[in-house]
């Protein structure tokens, strides 16, 4: 990990983690949802896709250097959505995952023990 969830040694915060992976591995779909964002109109993120889960769960996945669904697709637990790239603000290939529960970022870590 490159970054964990919380407040930063410089001050910052940061809503997820990022995961220090090589470029062009598969990134894949923490739960079944529907994509409500795949693109990089959002500053600093590059790439990113945001699945919407039950329960007003939401999922994000920044940094990607290729997004494999589209807006309004359906995806499964575990589906391939993008690959592991340096888009947006980032120095070095990696995953920047994030969990939400109504809009409040939740630490994903406890929540991915089963992936």
């Amino acid at each position: 990990s490159i970054a964990g969830f919380g407040k930063q040694a410089d001050g910052a915060r940061n809503d997820g983690i990022n995961l220090a992976v090589p470029a062009g591995t598969p990134v894949r779909a923490a739960e079944a949802g529907t994509v409500i964002y795949a693109g990089n109109e959002l500053e600093g993120y590059g790439n990113l896709i945001l699945v919407q889960h039950a329960d007003e769960w939401v999922s994000a996945y920044a940094h990607n250097e290729t997004l494999k669904v589209n807006r309004g697709d359906k995806v499964t637990r575990g589906q391939h959505i993008a690959s592991v790239g340096r888009s947006g603000s980032v120095d070095q290939p990696q995953l920047h995952f994030e969990l939400r529960k109504k809009s409040k970022p939740v630490d994903p870590l406890p929540h991915l023990s089963g992936a």
